[in-house]
């Protein structure tokens, strides 16, 4: 045999062997395509991206509530036209549904019968008081700051621009908000978590991820529909979905803070926007459902939940007492809204409305709405940004609005938890 040819023979394993070396690093190292998200069809029985509900889940509420009280709730509180989906007796409830098995009616309480309502947060009464000076002590509160912002802020139709002036993104002002609320309520023996902590969306969808979903909304729409639509189902509903997820499953507290700043119309140009003059404060809480969402069963599965944790008993008089914090200390008129909205006013400046961090946060849920971020004067506020103590701007002395925002928030949750009796088990 040649030299050359044993030469060949021996170069050849080796070859063999480096090429299957860089096939494998390469399959190791090159970007491996993620898998389209499984995602429900749509169907005009459920909400955007919603499931077929699982009746199943209701039966823990067994003996939990009376009649009187479920029918008070839902009539008072959760519906604001007539009950055409919960079959009512002596003895229990069941939820009309076509899209699943209803299950075995949901037994009322009697006399001697009644069990606690199964839930993962705590109301006050139920809260052992701290030591002094912590008023707030092992209360666990979720900071959900509204919106998404950074670049989403312009799909998300939450920012304006002045000329070359500090953009107003609700997203990131919330986030700021957020993030100097969360030590004040630590420093008072709160837990608190924060649902997002950067302008980034807690989903893993995006809205080419929904493209498909949104043009089985709309048949034979154009594509700019199809694209517009697919990108409000991110922002509102998968983004939402996501956080309660995360909120019922991992946080599980006893109250969210959703925070928000309101907004009037502000025209179709945001780099031009319309100035309002009017400026006040709401919050929102869970209630009020039209007859078009109640007709959704994945919407009566989750309102289910709400009534039998006796959720609104603990959210009214909790908002009450940050929204006359908020009233005393920002000077804001309380909002009111329209005739024929699907509101209900239940006290000063609070209104139950059917929003989807509501509905789906299985928890007492504060929705702040303080401030209208087109006002004149709130937009010089923005742009005064944040700040230790008070400066002149717009020709009154006065904290950060972020500041301000944060400490009427933190001086309603002290008024509320510290009338909490010590030793309470």
């Amino acid at each position: 045999m040649s030299n050359h040819l044993r030469k060949s023979l021996l170069l050849y394993p080796a070859g063999v062997i480096l090429i299957m070396a860089v096939l494998y690093l390469f399959q190791q190292r090159a970007p491996r395509p993620s898998p389209s998200p499984r995602l429900p069809i749509p169907d005009p029985r459920l909400a955007n991206l919603g499931v077929a509900p699982d009746w199943t889940t209701l039966s823990r509420y067994n003996d939990v509530l009376t009649r009187a009280e479920f029918v008070n709730a839902l009539q008072d509180v959760y519906l604001l036209g007539d009950n055409l989906h919960f079959d009512i007796t002596e003895k229990g409830v069941t939820v009309t549904s076509t899209l699943s098995p209803p299950g075995p009616p949901v037994s009322f309480a009697g006399q001697g019968t009644r069990n606690p309502p199964p839930r993962y947060w705590r109301p006050a009464s139920e809260i052992p008081a701290g030591p002094s000076g912590k008023p707030l002590s092992g209360i666990r509160i979720a900071i959900d700051p509204g919106h998404i912002g950074g670049k989403w802020a312009q799909m998300e139709q939450r920012w304006y621009q002045v000329d070359d002036t500090i953009p107003v993104m609700e997203g990131d002002m919330t986030l700021l908000t957020a993030k100097l609320l969360a030590p004040r309520l630590e420093s008072l023996g709160a837990i608190v978590s924060l649902v997002r902590s950067t302008c980034e969306p807690v989903t893993e969808l995006r809205p080419h991820d929904l493209t498909e979903y949104a043009s089985r909304l709309l048949p034979g729409a154009p594509s700019d529909e199809v694209v517009s639509l697919s990108e409000k189902l991110f922002y509102r509903s998968a983004e939402i979905r996501a956080r309660a997820a995360l909120i019922n499953e991992t946080m599980k507290p006893d109250l969210v803070l959703c925070l928000h700043f309101n907004a009037e119309h502000w025209g179709n140009d945001p780099s031009k926007p319309l100035f309002s003059n009017r400026n006040h404060f709401h919050m929102i809480l869970h209630g009020s459902y039209m007859d078009g969402e109640i007709a959704h069963e994945d919407e009566r599965l989750e309102l289910m939940h709400k009534i039998f944790q006796r959720v609104h008993e603990e959210e009214v008089p909790l908002a009450s007492a940050v929204a006359t914090a908020f009233l005393e200390d920002t000077g804001l008129p309380a909002y009111l809204y329209r005739l024929g909205k699907p509101a209900r006013q239940v006290g000063p400046a609070l209104w139950t409305r059917n929003l989807l961090a509501n509905r789906l946060y299985q928890c007492p849920v504060l929705f702040c709405e303080p401030y209208v971020m087109n006002n004149e004067e709130v937009y010089n506020r923005v742009q005064a940004g944040d700040y230790d103590g008070e400066r002149e701007v717009a020709g009154k002395l006065r904290k950060s609005i972020y500041r301000e925002y944060r400490d009427a928030v933190v001086k309603g949750l002290v008024n509320y938890y510290s009338s909490r009796p010590e030793g309470n088990p």
